[in-house]
C-alpha cells in the first residue's frame, strides 16, 4: 500500500498483543499506534491515536468486542474495524458486521491472512477468514449489512432529511452523518444522491 495503515490493537491479553505487534511492525507501511487491554480504554485512545484500523478481540473484559464495534462505528465511523477471535460460530460473525466490523479474522491464522485481511477493508471490502468464509457463503450473512446507526440514518433520508437536519436528530456532527451516508452508498452500491433517496424510500421498513 502506498501510505502507512495505523493499527490499534484492542485485546486483554498483553501476550496476544505483543505477540500481534512483533509480527505487524514487520509488516512494510504498518504501524502499531496504540494498543489497549479493554473496551473503555480503547475508546479513549481512539481520538488520540487516529488509527485507520482497529483489530480486537469479541472476548473481553467489560465491554465486549460486539459492543465496542457498535460504539467505535457510531463515534469515528471512519474507523475501520476487523475482529480477531477464536470464536468461529456464524451468529459471531452475523452480529459484527451487523454492528459495523469490516473484518473477521481468527487468532490462528497466519499472518499473511491479518495482513490481507487489513489491505481489505482499507480498499473499502470486507474481509472472512479463510475458517470462517464457507459459512457465510452458505447464506449466514445478509447484504446489504447496515448498522444500527446506519438504519437510522438511511430512515431519516427517506423522511427527506438533509445532513443537517439528520445530524440534529441523532445529536451528531453533520461531518458523521456524512460519512455514514457514504458508507451506506458503499455498502448498498449505489451512486449518485438520488439512488440514495430512492433506496431509502424503498427500503425504509424493510427489514435492513
Amino acid at each position: 500500500m502506498s501510505q502507512t495503515v495505523r493499527l490499534m490493537l484492542v485485546d486483554d491479553h498483553p501476550l496476544v498483543r505483543d505477540g500481534l505487534r512483533v509480527r505487524l511492525s514487520t509488516v512494510p507501511g504498518f504501524e502499531v499506534v496504540a494498543e489497549a487491554g479493554e473496551g473503555e480504554e480503547a475508546l479513549a485512545l481512539l481520538g488520540r491515536a487516529a488509527p485507520d484500523v482497529v483489530l480486537m478481540d469479541i472476548a473481553m473484559r467489560g465491554t465486549s468486542g460486539i459492543e465496542l464495534v457498535r460504539r467505535v462505528h457510531d463515534c469515528h465511523p471512519q474507523v475501520q474495524v476487523i475482529m480477531l477471535t477464536m470464536h468461529d460460530q456464524p451468529q459471531y460473525v452475523i452480529e459484527a458486521f451487523r454492528q459495523g466490523a469490516r473484518g473477521y479474522v481468527l487468532k490462528d491464522s497466519p499472518a499473511q491472512e491479518i495482513v490481507a485481511a487489513v489491505n481489505a477493508v482499507m480498499a473499502g471490502k470486507r474481509y472472512y477468514s479463510a475458517g470462517v468464509a464457507d459459512a457465510l457463503a452458505a447464506g449466514a450473512v445478509p447484504a446489504p449489512l447496515l448498522t444500527l446507526r446506519e438504519k437510522e440514518v438511511l430512515a431519516l433520508i427517506a423522511e427527506g432529511l438533509s445532513s443537517k437536519e439528520i445530524a440534529s436528530r441523532l445529536s451528531l456532527s453533520v461531518r458523521t452523518v456524512e460519512t455514514h451516508r457514504l458508507n451506506i452508498k458503499r455498502k448498498c452500491e449505489l451512486e449518485g444522491p438520488s439512488a440514495l433517496v430512492k433506496f431509502a424510500v424503498e427500503r425504509k421498513w424493510a427489514g435492513m
